[in-house]
């Protein structure tokens, strides 16, 4: 009888523990693409302080094959742009990998534009961005 309870004791322990540590994992990769994402941006402003224009501008060569974070290891996140790039404008991605299970943190895809403006900024999700 005593060891039924202390098995039930040690079932609820983990229910509780492995669950917390998968989303600890899953926010410190987050916190990892947000500073890539960031680190592309800045290669991009140093793109377009040289050549005056966002455009022809290749990730690849910006920030290194593959594009993604963290930049070596077990792929986190896809960096991308997100949509066209024109002469003044870019949006960068980083999409979580479903591979790795990145993909069920609560952020989704993470993005930022030359602008510095970083979504998801909905109320719900205002921690996705926070440096906390």
């Amino acid at each position: 009888m005593e060891l039924m309870v202390v098995v039930a004791i040690v079932g609820i322990l983990v229910g509780i523990a492995v669950p917390t540590y998968q989303d600890s994992v899953r926010k410190s990769r987050r916190g990892q693409a947000k500073a890539d994402l960031v680190e592309v941006a800045q290669a991009m402003e140093r793109y377009y302080t040289s050549n005056n224009t966002y455009v022809g501008a290749n990730l690849a060569s910006i920030w290194g094959t593959p594009v993604q974070s963290p930049k070596t290891g077990t792929p986190q996140y896809t960096i991308s742009f997100d949509g066209a790039v024109t002469s003044s404008t870019f949006k960068l991605q980083a999409v979580p990998s479903t591979s790795s299970g990145q993909s069920k943190d609560k952020c989704g895809t993470l993005t930022i534009d030359n602008a510095g403006r970083k979504t998801p900024i909905e109320d719900a999700k205002k921690e996705c961005w926070n440096m906390n």
